[in-house]
């Protein structure tokens, strides 16, 4: 087993000194890894990959956290809170990029500023290879190492790294709020001097992280909720959160899962799915959409005959918009009225609760980071299972074949076909 060590040769280390002048790393004689966190540029992205505590903790282990100004104020952090932690902030230039020996994201930066990072750096995130491809190829090539996080093994050595996990809570728990905003009616049963209310009669489609966030929260929120999965498995889940489990089709083909990650059903499957959802659909006020299959086109769970079926006022929250649609009417810039329906496309809910989504995406990276430091040094181990499935690209090579761009327009088309 060999493992590629990613730090600085010396010559740069030296001429890091002298581009800080000296300046004391908090009592330490040398900062071994220098970590870069910059300011997310998606207009929609209000996240940051590290806060003042992570920072804390990684500079504690050795490491140096070059911080661009204003990188967490959307996310409720300033600037001095990550001064205080240890962070040094810095205007990002060709420069800095180049300087890093990590550089921590949320979402892949543009193109211009991945031109800058130097062959042996690593670059840790949420790279969405499918869509990415060809740029993450292109650095891959450079012999910048990529870690996707998304691709991560669900192992329990992973767990602690599992950002799909974290930020799938908060989407779940988010789409049922923006739900409950846009609904015509109340959520919960009240009984008042005019009569009693009945309670809204939620449905949710997909019973993973963000779908068992999305039942828990309705059900707080005082709803009768169904819950529709394939995997017969999770009924126990669904009903120990006081929702009712609708059983998926009896047919001989059944899809399940593939290293912890859903598979794609097959056409025959998911029209029985749907017929046999369209009975639920009529009674529902919300519906909250929450299937995915990575690197797939979302499966088509809601037909447009099907939302005819609604009552006016009802909502429909869709989370797997960005992968085409678990309705392929659904619109990631904005909701949609279909026949009475509000119809809303919610591609990237934790963006909008910043705060607590950034605190745990970066305890997320910091686990990672843990793993790979060895006495202060990244080191990246290509052999080690945890890894393998996600470091898409080291050493000068693309290791992962199978991933081919699947650009937005061609997933849409596919969904709709």
């Amino acid at each position: 087993m060999s493992a590629i060590d990613v730090a600085f040769p010396g010559e740069r280390v030296n001429h890091w000194r002298s581009f800080h002048s000296g300046r004391p790393h908090h009592g330490r004689p040398d900062i071994v890894t220098r970590l870069l966190i910059p300011a997310e540029r998606h207009p929609d992205e209000r996240r940051v990959a590290a806060t003042p505590e992570t920072v804390k903790r990684l500079t504690a282990l050795g490491c140096e956290c070059l911080l661009e100004l204003g990188a967490g104020l959307a996310a409720g952090h300033a600037d001095a809170a990550y001064e205080e932690a240890g962070a040094r902030l810095v205007s990002l230039d060709p420069a800095i990029w180049h300087s890093a020996d990590a550089v921590l994201v949320v979402q892949l930066p543009s193109e211009e500023a991945l031109t800058a990072l130097r062959p042996g750096a690593l670059l840790l995130g949420l790279l969405d290879p499918h869509r990415h491809a060809p740029t993450l190829q292109t650095l891959a090539a450079r012999q910048v190492s990529l870690l996707a996080l998304e691709l991560l093994p669900r192992i329990s050595r992973a767990q602690a790294m599992d950002a799909l996990s974290s930020q799938a809570n908060i989407a779940g728990y988010k789409a049922v709020l923006l739900a409950a905003a846009a609904l015509d009616r109340f959520f919960p049963m009240l009984m008042t001097a005019a009569g009693t209310v009945q309670p809204a009669r939620v449905v949710v489609l997909g019973a993973g992280v963000a779908g068992l966030q999305a039942v828990a929260t309705a059900r707080r929120l005082g709803a009768v909720v169904k819950v529709s999965d394939v995997r017969p498995a999770v009924k126990e889940q669904v009903e120990s959160l006081g929702a009712r489990f609708i059983e998926p089709p009896e047919l001989p083909e059944k899809p399940g899962e593939s290293g912890g990650y859903a598979r794609q059903a097959g056409e025959v499957f998911l029209e029985a799915q749907r017929q046999l959802l369209a009975p639920h659909l009529v009674d529902a006020d919300v519906v909250i959409t929450t299937a995915q299959v990575p690197g797939q086109p979302a499966p088509v769970l809601i037909t447009e005959e099907m939302l005819s079926l609604m009552r006016p006022g009802a909502v429909v929250v869709d989370l797997a918009v960005a992968q085409g649609g678990n309705c392929p009417l659904s619109r990631a810039d904005g909701p949609v009225q279909v026949a009475g329906v509000q119809l809303i496309g919610a591609g990237n809910l934790p963006a909008t609760v910043p705060q607590h989504a950034s605190a745990l995406y970066a305890r997320n990276l910091l686990a990672l980071i843990e793993v790979l430091l060895r006495e202060g040094t990244l080191t990246v181990d290509p052999e080690d299972p945890l890894l393998d499935p996600a470091l898409i690209g080291h050493g000068g090579r693309w290791r992962r074949s199978d991933l081919q761009p699947r650009p937005a327009a061609a997933l849409q088309q596919e969904v709709v076909a």
